[in-house]
C-alpha cells in the first residue's frame, strides 16, 4: 500500500501553463501519473501538454473527477488557490510555492480547520508512491517500490537518503516533504499517524531540521502512539542561535529549537537516530535487519 496517492489518484495542476508548472507536470505524466487537469484562470477550454486546462479548480473536479491538487500558482496568490481546492473539496492538496507570506498561510490553516481537505507543504517537494504516483518536484528515478515510508522538513535532504535507501536496495511505501515553512498544513504526527495505519509500511524515516518542536511532538507520538521503528536524523547541529538557515522555520529561537534537544527527545521516545546524514540508510538497514 501507500498513503495520500497511488494509482487511482486524479491530479489537478493549479498554475498548469507556467513554465514551472509545465516542466513539472510532464515530468509527472511521464513518471505514469495520471494528470487529468490543469487550472489557469483565462485559459479554461484551452489544452495543455494534452491536459484539459479550466478556468476554475471548481470546474475541474466537476468535469474530471480531480481528488487531488498540484500547486505552482505565485507567491502573491497561493493562499487563494490553496483555498480555492479546498472549497471545491478536493482531499489533498500539495503546495510546491515557496515564500508564502506567513499571515496568508495563517488564514489558510484557520479555514482548513474541520475540514477533510489535507494540505501538504507549502514549500516542499510534494508526494511519491514509487511505482504509483508522483505529485511533486522530486526526481522519480531515485526511488524504489517498497515498504519503509520517508517524512522529511528537507527537500535536499529526503533526495540524498532515498538515493542512499535505494542504494542498498531498500524500497519506499511513500515519500512525503511537510516543506520547511514555519507553518505546514501537515506536520510529522500527521503523517506518522498514516504511516502507523499502513500496513504495508514496515518503517519509517524522519529527517527533522532546527526551530520549532515538530521534532518533539513526533517523539510524544513516537512514544505513545509508534509501533512500528522510526530512525530519525536531524539537520542543523552546528547551525547558530537566531540566524536562520536556509527555510523559513529553521531558525533557532529557543533550547527547544536545537538539533541536540531534537535528537535527544527522539532517541528518548525510542526511534534509532542516525549520527549522519549519510548513515541514515546503513542505519535503517540495521534496524530492519532486527525486525
Amino acid at each position: 500500500m501507500s498513503i495520500l496517492i497511488d494509482e487511482t489518484t486524479r491530479l489537478l495542476v493549479q498554475g498548469i501553463t507556467g513554465s514551472e508548472g509545465s516542466f513539472h507536470t510532464q515530468r509527472c505524466v511521464e513518471y505514469g501519473t495520471r494528470v487529468v487537469a490543469g487550472v489557469t484562470p483565462g485559459k479554461g477550454g484551452s489544452q495543455h501538454l494534452g491536459v484539459p486546462v479550466f478556468n476554475s479548480v471548481e470546474r475541474a473536479v466537476a468535469e474530471m473527477g480531480a481528488n487531488a491538487s498540484l500547486v505552482f500558482v505565485p507567491p502573491a496568490f497561493a493562499a487563494d488557490g490553496i483555498l480555492e481546492a479546498a472549497e471545491a473539496g478536493v482531499p489533498l492538496i500539495v503546495c510546491i510555492t515557496e515564500g508564502i507570506p506567513v499571515l496568508d498561510m495563517m488564514k489558510v490553516h484557520r479555514y482548513l480547520q474541520g475540514k477533510s481537505t489535507r494540505l501538504i507543504g507549502p514549500n516542499c517537494p510534494g508526494v511519491i508512491s514509487p511505482g504509483k504516483c508522483k505529485a511533486g518536484i522530486m526526481v522519480g528515478d531515485i526511488h524504489l517500490a517498497g515498504n519503509v515510508g520517508v517524512v522529511s522538513r528537507s527537500g535536499t535532504l529526503t533526495y540524498d537518503v532515498v538515493s542512499q535507501l535505494t542504494g542498498l536496495g531498500i524500497g519506499q511505501s511513500t515519500c512525503v516533504g511537510i516543506g520547511g515553512d514555519a507553518l505546514p498544513g501537515s506536520t510529522f504526527v500527521d503523517i506518522l499517524d498514516l504511516f502507523e495505519a499502513d500496513h504495508d509500511t514496515v518503517a519509517v524515516v524522519l529527517i527533522g531540521e532546527i526551530g520549532g518542536v515538530m521534532e518533539q511532538e513526533a517523539a510524544d507520538f513516537i512514544r505513545l502512539g509508534m509501533t512500528k521503528p522510526v530512525i530519525a536524523f536531524v539537520a542543523g547541529g552546528t547551525a547558530p542561535p537566531g540566524k536562520r538557515m536556509g527555510h523559513a522555520g529553521a531558525i533557532i529561537t529557543g533550547t527547544a529549537g536545537k538539533a541536540s534537544e531534537k535528537t535527544k527527545a527522539l532517541a528518548q521516545a525510542g526511534a534509532t537516530v542516525s549520527s549522519h546524514p549519510a548513515e541514515v540508510g546503513l542505519t535503517t538497514r540495521r534496524v530492519l535487519k532486527t525486525m
